[in-house]
């Protein structure tokens, strides 16, 4: 029997690249290859992505569970689960308000209509909390994105493959990826005489070792160097007036903060001569095009918050913005992340702590804070879904024990997580493959492009799409009645004749006569217009069509440019039903660079470079000692959580998938091993104030003296399938109180350890007595 071989993409990260999946009569992925139809990756993919089959044939979900009260799960019915989740939500809420119930996650990195369809359940909650991984990453970027473009969803792309002077900075795109086809364009941008890639990181990481300037900057002091360059680049006039002057207002503001800078003093802390400084900003300078690309190495580090605004500074005040091979605005299908108000504009703050929203999200850093408690506004009840708070966020011990306060606890996911074995109830969702999916990670510029997944797989029995639980727990909440006959048909015709656009009067009509429905809108079109369309599965297309109608009120020239006809909702209506047919994915607008200044939010187009909280925390830059915090009996700097061939969050729950690293090794300076006598395979503990774990050592001279580097997405365990752990789970030495004081980011790349060796037993895996360097 032939092989079916179906469009798709890959879900590990952000990129998605596009895939070809080959599956046998069972199911099973027996082969998974780059899509060159697919418009940004055009055929590449990772060694990450032929492993795709440990997704989706892992131990499955496939009934709702329930807590007993013995701790262990009964399965129930569906009506069953999804009547008392209702009901209690509704008591809680009643009793003690909206704010007292909270969501986490709603998607993984390839699964964003779930937090879609999520927000729907949040309306009926009356919650405006979201606690998601993006706010353990990149809030810090947001906050100081609205601050210079107006808009805290404002974004831009980073031009490394095109830019002549690239600077990576807290980044490992040979490992992380983090932009298409990233491997390739490193080794191109790395090779290329006229070229220059300079890599900013404490670890010597494979994309250091590729650098023309490896600049190896001590853990933590990233803030230091960066002020040292812009210090350097203002003192010596190197900025590039013209380009300030037509299009960024606050420089003079700016600017004696940074003429102040001890250059040498500066250089010192960050462990990088002056001379090396002095080089990378006249080359800065002097390069005709400049890109930064940077990542969670200084977002989740020290000073992670004035990291991002300083970044930003580096390139916007050399003019290398807005145009070709430089970091540029950038459109999007639809806004990852929203707008927050200051609490003093109104924004909503958190009960407990008082933190205020970022992007419309909250800090997942607060939220054991916010449960763990008896204050009468704490968090009562927690939907969670396609996460893993337990395992991911910081603080496994903190985020276990909040869960034990919780009067209602419930996970939607397709595995039983670490997360899930700790909650009230347990609802089955479909995998990525078994529906229609889609990101919003259209990250691109001046060629944007969106890819809505098509479902390739048959759904396990009794197992349900997260857009179908929400419908059914809204209806049981009494928002919302089961169905929605005049409209269905009404969409029916709708899709006969789109132009006429019967579908949205009908409904225009319907939310004037049941205004409470308005909120409701995506599900009333997931059980109205989806349905009436000629594919499987297709809850996502609801809001797609939603969101090609406001894409081109946006951007109609430049979806035009693309090449789809019409105008108005004629062209909406061209755009969704080219991204149905699309099972690559397809560009959906072309804007010029000229127009990139469009996307500044500002009223007056320009970059607002004054943001005075952050010259505040430059000025007091030399106080932030955080070396003098580190206690005596913790000498180490560990990074938690670093990226690596076989890592991939929590998405695998098989061990079977990695090739190598089985156990996930720590590495360590030859020197420090020789210090504490461990060699190679050696275990050790490691002890921090959060709790202690066993690992087992590698040397490598790739971490510098002092530091130790452990990955993450390693320490599950698979109850009911095999109760074995493989390797340590990072998040039990992170801390919720180390973090960014604005953001809330936590400092997963400064976890202060310490470290002893043990003798201890384990069971070797089949792989266990041929463990070699990883290749990593």
């Amino acid at each position: 029997m032939s092989e079916n071989i179906q469009q798709t993409a890959c879900i590990i990260c952000n990129v998605n690249c596009g895939i070809l999946v080959h599956q046998d009569a069972d199911g099973n992925f027996t082969k998974i290859e780059g899509d060159k139809s697919h418009p940004t990756s055009k055929g590449y993919i990772c060694q990450k992505a032929t492993r795709l089959n440990y997704y989706q044939k892992q131990s499955r979900l496939t009934s709702p569970l329930k807590r007993t009260k013995d701790g262990s799960y009964q399965e129930i019915t569906w009506d069953v689960a999804i009547q008392e989740i209702a009901d209690k939500l509704v008591h809680i809420r009643n009793n003690y308000g909206g704010t007292s119930i909270a969501y986490a996650g709603g998607g993984a990195q390839g699964n964003h209509m779930g937090g879609v369809y999520g927000a729907m359940l949040r309306n009926a909650c009356e919650t405006p909390y979201l606690y998601a991984s993006l706010a353990q990453e990149k809030t810090g970027n947001f906050w100081v994105n609205g601050y210079l473009f107006g808009r805290q969803n404002t974004n831009y792309c980073e031009a490394v493959g095109e830019a002549e002077y690239v600077f990576i900075i807290g980044a490992n795109p040979i490992q992380a990826h983090g932009f298409p086809k990233a491997r390739p364009v490193i080794n191109e941008v790395s090779k290329n005489q006229n070229k220059t890639l300079v890599v900013v990181d404490p670890r010597r990481t494979d994309t250091a070792k590729k650098a023309d300037i490896f600049l190896q900057v001590k853990s933590g002091k990233d803030a230091f160097l960066l002020s040292a360059m812009l210090g350097y680049i203002i003192q010596n006039g190197l900025e590039d007036k013209e380009f300030i002057a037509k299009h960024t207002v606050g420089f003079d503001k700016i600017k004696p903060h940074f003429e102040n800078i001890p250059l040498k003093i500066y250089a010192e802390s960050s462990g990088i001569s002056l001379e090396q400084i002095k080089e990378v900003c006249e080359g800065i300078a002097k390069a005709k095009t400049f890109a930064v690309r940077s990542d969670l190495g200084i977002e989740q580090s020290h000073n992670s918050t004035l990291n991002s605004y300083l970044v930003r500074l580096l390139f916007l005040i050399t003019g290398h913005f807005g145009r070709e091979g430089t970091n540029c605005l950038h459109n999007l299908f639809f806004p990852l992340v929203g707008h927050s108000k200051e609490p003093e504009e109104g924004g909503p703050v958190t009960q407990v702590t008082g933190m205020k929203g970022i992007g419309k999200l909250f800090p997942p850093n607060i939220l054991p804070l916010e449960i763990d408690t008896d204050h009468p506004k704490r968090i009562r009840a927690l939907i969670v879904d396609s996460a893993n708070p337990v395992a991911t966020y910081a603080n496994t011990n903190a985020q276990r024990e909040a869960m034990k306060k919780l009067d209602l606890s419930v996970v939607i996911d397709v595995a039983m997580t670490e997360t899930a074995q700790e909650v009230d109830y347990v609802l089955p969702a479909q995998s990525q493959f078994e529906k229609m999916e889609a990101t919003f990670f259209n990250l691109e510029f001046p060629n944007n492009f969106f890819h809505l997944r098509h479902p390739i797989s048959t759904p396990l029995p009794n197992t349900l799409d997260e857009p179908e639980i929400y419908h059914r727990l809204v209806t049981a909440m009494g928002e919302l009645p089961n169905s929605f006959p005049v409209l269905a048909f009404m969409a029916r015709l709708d899709r006969m004749m789109p132009n006429l656009k019967i579908l949205p009067m009908a409904l225009a009509v319907t939310l004037k006569f049941k205004p409470k429905w308005k909120k409701y809108q995506l599900l009333i079109l997931k059980e109205t217009l989806a349905k009436a369309l000629p594919f499987k599965r297709a809850a996502a297309a609801a809001f797609v069509w939603v969101a090609s109608h406001i894409f081109v009120t946006k951007y109609q020239k430049q979806v035009q440019r693309a090449g789809f006809k019409g105008k108005g909702y004629a062209l909406g209506e061209n755009l969704f039903k080219k991204i149905l047919e699309s099972k690559s994915g397809l560009i959906i607008s072309k804007h010029t660079y000229e127009e990139s200044w469009e996307l500044v939010r500002h009223k007056d187009k320009k970059i607002h470079l004054e943001i005075p909280e952050m010259l505040n925390w430059l000025d007091k830059l030399p106080e932030s000692k955080e070396e003098a915090k580190r206690p005596k009996k913790y000498p180490f700097t560990l990074l938690a959580g670093e990226r690596r061939q076989y890592n991939g969050n929590a998405l695998f729950r098989n061990p079977e998938w990695r090739k190598n690293d089985v156990e996930g090794v720590l590495k360590i300076n030859p020197e420090d091993a020789k210090e504490f006598g461990v060699e190679n395979r050696d275990w050790v503990q490691l002890t921090s104030r959060t709790g202690h774990l066993k690992i087992q050592v590698w040397l490598t001279d790739e971490v510098p003296q002092g530091m130790l580097s452990m990955p993450h997405g390693y320490g599950f365990t698979y109850p009911g399938h095999d109760e074995k752990t493989m390797g340590a789970l990072v998040n039990v030495l992170t801390s919720t109180e180390d973090c960014d004081p604005l953001a809330k980011t936590p400092y997963h790349k400064n976890v202060y350890v310490k470290l002893e060796k043990i003798d201890f037993v384990q069971e070797l895996s089949k792989k266990g007595d041929k463990i070699a360097e990883p290749a990593i």
